[in-house]
């Protein structure tokens, strides 16, 4: 619990009421609509700016928002640097091109990320080093590159893969081939994606999950070639028993040595021999090595039509709203088919039409996304974690983001995590991000092994305005002027004791700094603005 007293449930109650606009977050698949009043601020107030450093505009930020975790002074200077949202969103789209070294550093961090298959599980059996405490690391590792990393776009585009793939890092045996099953997804995350279907489809850790590895010519395990027809490619509606059967012969041979060495192999004595057909596929597969006929027949599905509708209505629930229009899946699908199913190419479309442009603040952050966006408005520094300790703010922020609901690659189902408004608007979701907002804000949790900065340390200058320094704080974590609203809640977010007005002068010693501050921060990550993108 945090040491917050019951005036801070007022102040919270007043920034739901006061700060956020009616509709803001969605309502949720139970019919609980989590809406707040409309908060018109009174006639009287009326935001002051703050002349500080460029800002986007509202189509950039609206872009770059959608495309990254969180709009920064960083990544606003980057994108203006660039020459505004949409070419840095084109030198996005060439990640290699771009300086980054969070993955490095990161890696040094948690060794055994690089340790082999064989060495994992030896360590694992003989007691030095559970495979769920590597995976737990791993999910650290994606946490920390999604708050530092410069190459947004492909971060970004690599949790919407891996989702679709999913993988669940704590799945028994899977964590021995996990963090090359990252690689991989990583490789293509922004390619072609039949490409990307041969990648994850036949790499181990899918083979492992999915109980390809043991999938044998007299015994084919159906489960993979299932859920590539059901989750991976055509989708439910497409497809028969018969082609699953088929699906599942083409895909024996991709075997794992579990529970002894862990190689991945190829087995030709395990792969089923004779004619399949799958929807409209067909092939003699004659011979004992079926790598030609397994590609042959995912990239086949990956060229089919259903499968591009399926593909880019996913990308467009994700990144303009749940129910996209039918116009719009129609002609990606076609921009998909016409360009070889170049992922880039579709994104390159997407975020020139009409309906990508007015979806602003259509999309509810995840909890992943919302720790992810809060470490970047906040910008604290965290420490390299204490070697074989599973404390501090880099171990920590993996609980942070379980208590909202969910941590990176960990839903249990082959499905993915649901990437609708619906699945993550709930009343208890929300309180649950306000309870994380409130104790960053403060700098309460994490405590150890982190640095935040000071409120002294977000004054712009020794005087301003109440006003003026509201406008400052929105233009840092929110990456936008303030409103009346938002002004509102803010003031509303003060004890009344302090009878602040916007035109209070604050200073370093003035009492909403030495005291209050957390109230203000938290009002703001508390808001719409921060909570959707």
């Amino acid at each position: 619990m945090t040491p917050h007293d019951s005036a801070v449930g007022l102040t919270r109650r007043s920034a739901l009421t006061s700060g956020l606009t009616a509709g803001a977050l969605a309502t949720s698949a139970a019919g609980t609509a989590l809406v707040a009043s409309s908060g018109s601020a009174d006639a009287a107030i009326r935001p002051r700016r703050f002349r500080g450093a460029r800002l986007l505009s509202a189509s950039d930020r609206h872009l770059v928002n959608r495309f990254s975790y969180g709009v920064t002074p960083q990544l606003t200077r980057q994108v203006l640097k660039a020459g505004g949202g949409d070419r840095w969103f084109a030198r996005q789209l060439r990640p290699h091109r771009i300086r980054d070294d969070a993955a490095a550093k990161f890696l040094g961090w948690w060794p055994s990320l690089r340790r082999s298959p064989q060495e994992l599980w030896e360590r694992q059996v003989n007691g030095v080093e559970n495979g769920w405490d590597v995976m737990a690391d791993y999910q650290r590792w994606l946490l920390m590159r999604r708050i530092t990393t410069n190459r947004q776009v492909a971060e970004v585009m690599v949790e919407f893969w891996m989702n679709h793939f999913n993988v669940a890092v704590h799945e028994d045996a899977t964590f021995t081939h996990r963090f090359s099953y990252d690689a991989a997804i990583r490789k293509h995350a922004l390619g072609k994606f039949s490409d990307l279907l041969v990648a994850a489809v036949t790499h181990p850790a899918m083979s492992i999950y999915l109980d390809n590895a043991n999938s044998t010519s007299e015994h084919p395990n159906e489960n993979l070639g299932r859920e590539l027809l059901e989750l991976h490619t055509v989708g439910r509606g497409n497809f028969t028993e018969k082609d699953v059967k088929n699906s599942a012969r083409i895909l024996t041979g991709y075997c794992v040595d579990m529970w002894n060495s862990w190689d991945s192999t190829y087995s030709a004595q395990n792969h089923w021999v004779g004619p399949v057909k799958v929807l409209g596929f067909t092939h003699a597969n004659q011979s004992k090595d079926g790598r030609a006929v397994t590609r042959a027949y995912l990239n086949y599905l990956a060229h089919h039509p259903a499968t591009a509708t399926r593909i880019v209505r996913k990308l467009c629930v994700k990144f303009v709203r749940d129910e996209p229009p039918a116009a719009l899946v129609d002609r990606l699908a076609k921009v998909y088919r016409n360009n070889d199913t170049d992922i880039s190419a579709v994104l390159r479309v997407l975020i020139q039409t009409l309906a990508f442009k007015n979806s602003a603040g259509a999309k509810v952050r995840d909890p992943g996304e919302d720790v992810v966006a809060t470490y970047r408005a906040l910008r604290p520094k965290v420490a390299r974690p204490r070697p074989n300790t599973n404390t501090g703010a880099v171990n920590e922020i993996l609980w942070q983001t379980d208590a909202i609901g969910a941590t990176p690659g960990a839903w249990p189902r082959p499905d993915g995590a649901p990437i609708t408004n619906g699945a993550w608007a709930s009343p208890a979701r929300m309180l649950a991000s306000m309870e994380v907002h409130w104790s960053m804000s403060g700098g309460w949790w994490p405590r150890e092994g982190i640095t935040y900065r000071t409120p002294r340390q977000w004054l712009p200058r020794k005087r301003i305005r109440f006003d003026r320094f509201v406008d400052h704080l929105c233009q840092q974590i929110l990456g936008r002027p303030s409103t009346a609203v938002l002004l509102k809640a803010c003031l509303d977010a003060c004890p009344d004791e302090r009878r602040v007005k916007p035109s209070t002068v604050l200073t370093r010693n003035h009492p909403v700094i030495k005291w209050d501050f957390p109230r203000v921060l938290v009002t703001l990550l508390d808001s719409p603005q921060h909570l959707t993108h």
